[in-house]
């Protein structure tokens, strides 16, 4: 089967066509003929070298993907009924990629449990731009597990995660206070922000103007880390996307860590996902659609950055095997 992977580290142009056996359902598995895959800044850090020692033990070809659309082509044995799979589903799914095994390919299969089908009256390519992202920020505020009226601050807010959480947070009657450009305040506004702070040198200091205690806890999709704790009162929260050192922190802050990996196979909270989509309240973004055999473009306009979405990978377009 036709899949973009890569055989060394680097820039986006180390984005090749490559040829992969054509891979077959294990029990309780679907496969997903792919018409649409979602570019996530995971995907540039298996291209760049990022996870290499994650991947050391796998042989190239890499293949990123984490975020696929499609239609279901064959179901494996021990599949549950009760999720109303068949061949020619139109259905969304996150792939936990590793080694040449991921989003970037013609063909995926992946547990039954981590496919939803595709939002009603969404495209393959926008239903590939959100359910990664969703899910990202819906763990990120399970985790906080906070009463209605907390005070949520989001960095990157405009970002795809950042307005997940935006929206998800307002949804369950959180106070949500949005770090982005001032240019995105309408957007963020849609989804239920309260309040949006333009981000500048003087971030801190205007965050505590607005909420003078602090807030209770931030979801840091911008990767500020130390930067925003003194924004945070005394005994609060801040959830970070990437690991790294999160000890330290004074006045009893704690730093958390979330992995979307770990919540791939909870088909109730991606189904609310999808079932939320449908109802207005997550957004799905397309900032842009490449042919697949485009991904090193895709990849360039990604590291340019000021994107508001995500860029898709269309798997239907010419050039494409088959």
């Amino acid at each position: 089967m036709f899949a973009i992977g890569l055989n060394i580290y680097g820039g986006p142009d180390v984005l090749q066509p490559v040829e992969l056996p054509t891979p077959h359902p294990l029990p309780g598995q679907v496969r997903v003929k792919v018409r649409a895959a979602g570019i996530n800044p995971v995907d540039i850090m298996v291209r760049d070298g990022s996870l290499a020692d994650w991947f050391a033990g796998a042989q190239p070809p890499y293949v990123p993907g984490m975020d696929i659309a499609g239609t279901i082509d064959e179901v494996g044995d021990d599949v549950e009924v009760a999720f109303g799979f068949s061949a020619g589903l139109a259905v969304t799914g996150v792939v936990d990629n590793f080694g040449s095994y991921g989003g970037y390919s013609e063909y995926v299969c992946l547990p039954a449990a981590s496919v939803i089908p595709v939002p009603a009256g969404a495209t393959f390519p926008a239903a590939a731009s959100f359910l990664m992202n969703a899910l990202t920020a819906r763990t990120a505020l399970d985790t906080l597990d906070l009463p209605s009226g907390a005070i949520v601050l989001v960095t990157g807010a405009a970002g795809a995660v950042g307005t997940s959480a935006v929206a998800l947070g307002s949804h369950r009657h959180l106070t949500m206070l949005s770090v982005a450009s001032p240019a995105d305040e309408p957007l963020l506004r849609s989804v239920g922000a309260n309040k949006v702070i333009a981000r500048g040198d003087d971030l801190v200091e205007r965050i505590l103007r607005v909420c003078a205690h602090g807030v209770d806890a931030v979801i840091d999709t911008a990767g500020l880390g130390e930067q925003i704790i003194p924004a945070v009162r005394s005994g609060g929260t801040v959830i970070t996307l990437r690991p790294g050192n999160t000890d330290g922190f004074e006045r009893d802050i704690k730093a958390v860590f979330v992995n979307v990996r770990e919540r791939i196979m909870d088909h109730a909270a991606l189904s609310q996902l999808g079932k939320l989509t449908e109802d207005g309240v997550l957004p799905m973004r397309v900032a842009g659609v490449y042919p697949a055999v485009e991904a090193a473009a895709a990849h360039r306009r990604v590291e340019e950055g000021n994107l508001r979405g995500r860029l898709i990978l269309d798997f239907t377009a010419a050039g494409i095997p088959g």
